[in-house]
């Protein structure tokens, strides 16, 4: 019986995803992507052993995740800096005894054993197989002319064209010489490098749900794949964010971004917005993305007298680029005094714009504290905030 050795290929950062991780550490249901392809590798019957290329910050803590849990034998290496060079330095971790090598994306999570057999098969045909989606849509080459225009330059037949997916499988001598070939050039996989050789790379068909997540907008898909294949539309996640400040005079009153007629202000190194810093912590809390405190420091000079929605809009980037965004908001200011309703309307519209939704999505309410502790004796003020964000 042939062996199979399968290699991930997850030691690239995936900076085009935009997120403060690399893509293949985000979660898809609680469960990271790189997790969720090792454990869909794993399943099936055609593969004996797993090697995993990681970037170097994460080998041990991924690793040691692993411990104990894989009933196949799964190793991870650290990646090189570039892909061909992570799969060069996984392949060398292979079994020698390994006569075929499966090569895939970490990113694409939702690959199926019926696409891993039939790509090991078609290698163990004809050296070399690839899974990949034909095209359906007419296919334009096109250039480029003065002032950005893109003029086509001819209509390719669509019969010719398929979009390359992994799994990618070649024998193993095949893969060792377009890995030594690939030392002199870039190639963005191995398919590549072995058609460069002037080896034949055989098609088989792929899976459209076998999707890469590459940008913010495939991993809110994959969320919703992984959250029921379609059976439910989204995925959401709730947050909580509590903050407090000691009221001063000589310092403004500024409360979601609206500058409120008092005698006193709020203390802090930014302006002290605790309606916003109360939403950012929930907003960074249900996407697990860290927390205000974390991402601006009050020992960091850059943030002293920072305008708090501005920090609100950087917290709201940083989830976006997560797959998230805002479902609705609700805000519970805890004050003495001043009375805020005269300003809600316009500190829900701050929000709204901040965080990119409907005014509608925003709710703000104001409480006192009855005369107890330091809220409702008019020494601080308090927020409590509930965040939902959405896939």
């Amino acid at each position: 019986m042939l062996h199979v050795a399968a290699i991930i290929a997850a030691g690239g950062r995936g900076l085009r995803i935009g997120a403060d991780r690399p893509k293949q550490f985000l979660e898809l249901g609680g469960r990271s992507i790189l997790d969720l392809t090792v454990e869909a590798l794993a399943a099936s019957d055609r593969i004996h052993e797993i090697v995993v290329a990681l970037p170097h910050d994460h080998l041990g803590a991924t690793a040691e995740s692993w411990k104990g849990k894989s009933a196949k034998p799964l190793r991870f290496v650290e990646g090189g800096e570039r892909r061909q060079d992570s799969v060069a330095r996984a392949f060398g971790s292979t079994s020698p005894r390994a006569d075929i090598i499966l090569i895939h994306d970490a990113a694409r999570p939702f690959v199926t054993a019926d696409v891993i057999a039939r790509t090991i098969d078609a290698a163990t045909t004809h050296g070399a197989a690839i899974a990949a989606i034909a095209v359906s849509d007419t296919v334009k080459q096109v250039g480029e002319a003065a002032g950005g225009s893109r003029p086509i330059r001819a209509t390719i037949a669509r019969e010719t064209i398929f979009l390359a997916q992994t799994p990618q499988v070649f024998r193993r001598d095949i893969l060792a010489r377009a890995l030594e070939f690939g030392n002199n050039i870039d190639a963005t996989d191995e398919a590549m490098l072995v058609e460069r050789l002037g080896l034949p790379v055989h098609v088989v068909d792929g899976d459209v749900k076998n999707i890469k997540v590459t940008t913010a907008e495939d991993l809110a898909e994959a969320r919703r794949r992984s959250a029921g294949e379609g059976l439910s539309p989204r995925l959401t996640r709730i947050g909580t964010g509590y903050d407090l400040h000691r009221l001063v005079a000589g310092r403004p009153l500024i409360l979601a971004g609206v500058r409120i007629p008092f005698d006193l202000g709020l203390d802090g190194h930014s302006d002290a917005d605790i309606v916003c810093h109360a939403v950012t912590d929930a907003v960074l809390g249900a996407a697990a993305a860290g927390d205000i405190g974390r991402l601006f420091p009050d020992t960091d000079p850059k943030w002293k007298d920072a305008d708090s929605i501005a920090l609100l809009e950087s917290a709201i980037e940083r989830v976006s680029a997560l797959g998230y965004r805002v479902s609705n908001v609700d805000v519970t200011v805890i004050a003495q005094q001043p009375k805020l309703l005269p300003h809600l309307d316009a500190m829900r519209d701050n929000l709204a714009a901040a965080l990119q939704v409907d005014r509608q999505a925003v709710s703000i309410k104001g409480k006192t504290n009855e005369g107890v502790d330091s809220t409702g004796r008019g020494e601080a003020m308090a927020c409590h905030a509930v965040v939902l964000l959405r896939s």
